[in-house]
């Protein structure tokens, strides 16, 4: 089905292990075509699931004449219809995203963004695999990019050349990204986040991603953490650049290093916690942990 990879983020030869695995959406969606997730809607198609007594203007044709003629009643037979799923991927392009540390510092090679972009280049291969629609939305202090939903080879294409040439901006707004893409938006479906969060106005985030929730929407938050952010490096004497122009400072880390991890644990805890709160389904992932356990564990998880 799927043509040639457009993007060195795509390892075929690695996701074909998880091919049995679906995206799985915890509540009922909205759809445009027949797929395989529950849908809102109850029609005549699919699964019976209930009876309901007839109102004038109902189809006729839903009528279930033989329990009309057996009680002299007039219900209606209902059916839950099967719908495609439509999720739309927003990742955070802001300058803290491309944090790593130096291979020869540590074994952890790659920027937070990198993995991002491993992750979800993986995820709209399989979603699009099975006749799913993907979106894709690049934000910093602003929406920056979007592509609107899609499930064609060329499509996906397209996507995955996006998250290929991906590149960071200074600043962060999540929330007014978030706000400019709910408005592009007029039927529900899933919203998955890919962020540090290291934002100055959190609560102006899961503001905006309550609009979503608002309008019955899934909404996925993952919390992205590099290893080398919960705690702070050994050694004597070390210059701390800001990714997004908040300056430097030149400090011992044993100085402002129980300050420094209760306060970054502080941070993960807020986020959660409003992620929590406004009704989203939180994930905090490390880059430590290989993409594909990390997906693998994610939909594994969601399918229950």
């Amino acid at each position: 089905m799927l043509t040639r990879p457009a993007t060195r983020f795509l390892e075929l030869q690695a996701l074909a292990g998880l091919q049995h695995l679906r995206f799985t959406t915890r509540r009922r969606i909205d759809g445009s075509y027949s797929g395989r997730h529950q849908s809102r809607q109850l029609s005549g198609s699919g699964e019976f699931v209930d009876f309901r007594e007839y109102s004038p203007g109902d189809d006729l044709r839903k009528l279930d004449w033989k329990v009309m003629a057996r009680t002299g009643r007039r219900y209606l037979r209902l059916y839950q219809d099967e719908t495609d799923l439509t999720c739309t991927i927003l990742i955070d392009a802001s300058s803290s995203m491309k944090f790593a540390v130096p291979v020869a510092e540590q074994k952890l090679a790659g920027t937070k963004l990198e993995y991002v972009q491993y992750f979800a280049t993986a995820l709209t291969h399989l979603l699009v695999s099975r006749q799913d629609r993907v979106g894709l939305a690049i934000a910093s202090d602003q929406l920056q990019h979007f592509l609107p939903p899609g499930c064609t080879p060329d499509h996906l294409q397209r996507v995955h050349r996006v998250i290929d040439r991906l590149s960071t901006w200074p600043a962060t707004n999540l929330g007014v990204a978030i706000q400019e893409l709910f408005n592009r938006f007029k039927r529900r479906g899933v919203l998955l986040v890919a962020s540090d969060f290291l934002c100055d106005d959190l609560a102006g985030t899961f503001s905006a991603l309550r609009l979503f929730r608002s309008r019955f929407w899934e909404v996925v938050a993952l919390h992205i953490v590099h290893p080398a952010e919960e705690k702070l490096p050994a050694g004597d004497a070390f210059r701390f650049v800001g990714l997004e122009n908040e300056g430097t400072i030149n400090c011992t880390p044993a100085e402002i290093r129980e300050a420094y991890e209760r306060r970054f644990e502080e941070h993960c805890a807020t986020v959660r916690s409003l992620a929590q709160a406004a009704g989203c389904d939180y994930r905090r992932v490390s880059t430590a942990v290989p993409y594909l356990q990390t997906l693998s564990g994610f939909l594994a998880e969601r399918a229950g």
